[in-house]
């Protein structure tokens, strides 16, 4: 088999041929099992007394390889568990000891590595039955193989592609295979808990906040990224040609490909850092933000790059029909991404709702863990991509589903999500380091490899700044110069960009991305997310910072923290802040959607017409009847129809968002005016050193005095 022939695997839904298979004679077999290939099955035995001692014989090998098999599957499942293991005890340790140059993910790269090296220089080689079959009348590769052994028949599977230089060195360790992941468990297991932890721990009311900033950045940002980044690369690999340095083809689409898959940031470490300090929450929802959306954002596209096949024989030139076919390839992959995750979170809310499953909290938690991950994998078995419908899925059962859950099964959801995203985001970076040993396919190229860090470099300065400028010319809080710069800073890559390109190494140009991308991750992690507290330093970036305080809309000397109706401010302020399509939406979501999904919310009696009297009263709650309650905190941060808090001081009364006038003195609060009694020499009293907090009815301030001498 030539090594052009096998099928190229692609991205996702990239076309495959329906599985061929070959039967091959007898004879071959004692030129058969090379290293892609590997047992499934075995048949019957022959007559006679020597052919039934040769058939026990057979069978007491096959049942020692099977408990070899199954003792190195043991020994590289516990080799994992150890590293998340070690990088615990580790973290521990560094957060006792207030450690931040260095974060558990780039601890655990580390271990890894130092396993990598073990495994790879200190085991001796244990395979040495395989041989390699020529298979020259052949024009591809199968994807199974029946091998006739006097009368018995043996299955091999189509396991990837050698390079012809590699056919006698390739992976002679058993344990080396054992560690080597296929990439499928990666997108399957790994990755859905990390994509639903963003979308369900989502900072609803900082995200709306700035909804319109993020979409930016994610989408038209991910987009100029993935093409300036592509089109530099394209240089470079004019210029290895020329130098002689590209030993295999290169075309356009591989360096657009590539430009998708690197412009996946994932700035765990630098958001761990400002969770831990408490930096500024408009700077953190940015980048939060943008890192889980551009995530959708480049998968998608890099499917859509994948998907590009122009008519006629040149199937990498540009055509026009063609492109615009893969915009609509994108627009619908993940529209209809976005719808199935909506969906199935819209299920999930509404058998909660309709059902007692509250009063069994165990079987609760086990229906929305089960809803929630099954819907990547039916988004992957439907053609779409699981991991933006994962996400979006995580976004609805936080905002509905939740309101209906027992509190046990609040808690034990959120604890849940929180630890398999903490251990499988852990293995994922684990499992970087150890593979840059371990893989048999790294194609390491010095003058592509510091092309990408250019490139990357310019390519997230031509994503940040331009937009930033453009969006501050419709933003009431601009996005300064500071952020901007930390921004651009902390465009980290990590575990999606790795799952990327570890999906597809079967030709030359996906190997040589695959090496570059974990040499990028291995750089932004430990360099740029140990320098994100200098830099948070440098930049004068606000920290210790109130995850439910406001920044101040201007230069008053006091700001909202906290109220009785504490989200009566925060909704109104948001409500303000958020796009007008924003503000239109949460009317018909409080109105509407929340009494029909959830015990929340007026009763649809109230806001329904009255022909829909008898629908209205079906689908309404009896507890909305009961309570008739505003929203919980959690869920209803950023949709509130209270009024606004207004707090007045003698003549002069100043509301949430900033503005004042004259009024008498009086503090109104959820659209009802309490009377309160306040003297100057009181409030001067309670102000008398620094920063103060003067409570009324609930309603906390903080007032910093300003020494202007």
């Amino acid at each position: 088999m030539e090594p052009g022939d096998a099928a190229r695997p692609g991205f996702g839904r990239a076309a495959r041929a329906p599985p061929r298979r070959l039967l091959l004679p007898p004879l071959l077999l004692s030129l058969l099992l090379g290293r892609g290939l590997r047992v499934a099955a075995a048949a019957s035995a022959s007559s006679g007394a020597a052919a039934e001692d040769s058939s026990a014989m057979e069978e007491l090998a096959t049942e020692k390889e099977a408990e070899e098999s199954h003792r190195q599957d043991s020994v590289s499942l516990l080799t994992f568990i150890l590293l998340l293991t070690l990088t615990i005890l580790t973290i521990w340790l560094f957060k006792h000891r207030r450690v931040r140059f260095l974060h558990e993910t780039g601890l655990a790269m580390i271990y890894g590595l130092i396993v990598g090296v073990i495994l790879r220089y200190g085991t001796p080689a244990t395979s040495g039955r395989d041989k390699s079959l020529s298979c020259t009348q052949e024009d591809r590769a199968f994807s199974t193989l029946l091998v006739n052994v006097s009368g018995k028949f043996f299955e091999y599977t189509l396991k990837g592609e050698i390079s012809p230089g590699k056919i006698n060195s390739v992976e002679q360790n058993d344990m080396l295979r054992k560690v080597t992941f296929d990439p499928e468990v990666f997108f399957n297991i790994l990755l859905p808990p990390i994509i639903f932890h963003a979308g369900y721990s989502l900072k609803k009311r900082h995200f709306f906040r700035n909804l319109g900033s993020i979409l930016a950045y994610a989408f038209l940002g991910t987009a100029v990224s993935c093409f300036i980044i592509g089109n530099l690369m394209y240089g470079v690999v004019k210029l290895m040609k020329i130098m002689g340095q590209l030993s295999d083809k290169f075309y356009y689409t591989d360096c657009l490909f590539f430009g998708a898959i690197i412009s996946a940031t994932d700035p765990v470490t630098v958001l761990a850092i400002f969770n831990e300090l408490h930096a500024d929450v408009d700077l953190y929802a940015l980048l939060f933000g943008e890192s889980v959306l551009n995530d959708a954002v480049a998968i998608v596209l890099s499917s859509s790059i994948v998907a590009y096949q122009p008519a006629g024989l040149n199937t990498h030139a540009f055509d026009a029909a063609a492109f615009f076919k893969s915009v609509g390839i994108f627009l619908g992959i993940f529209s209809g991404s976005f719808t199935m995750g909506a969906v199935t979170g819209v299920v999930t809310a509404l058998v909660t709702k309709f059902t007692k499953l509250h009063c069994f909290p165990l079987l609760e938690t086990a229906l929305f863990f089960l809803m929630s991950w099954s819907t990547f994998l039916l988004a992957e078995a439907c053609g779409f991509t699981g991991v933006v419908a994962v996400l979006f899925c995580g976004i609805t059962q936080a905002h509905y589903t939740y309101n209906n859950l027992s509190v046990e099964s609040r808690s034990r959801t959120k604890q849940l999500f929180e630890v398999l995203h903490f251990l499988a985001e852990n293995f994922i970076f684990s499992y970087m380091g150890l593979a840059l040993f371990t893989f048999q396919k790294h194609v390491f190229s010095p003058v592509f490899i510091i092309g990408a860090f250019v490139a990357i470099f310019l390519g997230r300065a031509a994503h940040i700044y331009p937009l930033s400028f453009f969006l501050n010319l419709g933003r009431r809080h601009k996005i300064g110069w500071n952020f901007q710069h930390m921004m651009m800073f902390s465009g980290l890559r990590g575990a999606m960009a790795f799952a990327l390109a570890i999906r597809d190494t079967a030709s030359y140009a996906r190997q040589m991305m695959f090496t570059t991308t974990l040499l990028i991750v291995f750089f932004t992690v430990w360099i740029i997310g140990g320098g994100t507290t200098p830099m948070l330093s440098w930049l004068n970036i606000r920290v210790g910072v109130d995850p439910d305080q406001d920044p101040p809309p201007n230069n008053d000397s006091f700001q909202v923290l906290q109220g009785d109706g504490p989200d009566s401010a925060r909704g109104n302020r948001t409500k303000q802040e958020s796009a007008w399509i924003f503000r239109l939406w949460y009317s018909f979501d409080h109105n509407y959607l929340k009494p029909i999904l959830t015990h929340s919310g007026p009763p649809l009696t109230t806001t329904l017409p009255a022909w829909c009297g008898l629908l209205a009263r079906c689908l309404t709650s009896p507890q909305v009847y009961d309570n008739q309650e505003p929203l919980r905190e959690e869920d209803s941060d950023f949709i509130l129809t209270e009024g606004d808090l207004t707090l007045t001081y003698g003549d002069s009364t100043v509301t949430a968002n900033g503005s004042s006038g004259s009024h008498t003195g009086s503090t109104s609060l959820e659209g009802s005016r309490r009377t309160k009694s306040s003297s100057e020499e009181v409030l001067e009293r309670d102000l008398g050193v620094g920063d103060q907090k003067v409570s009324s009815r609930g309603t906390r301030l903080v007032f910093p005095l300003e020494d202007n001498a």
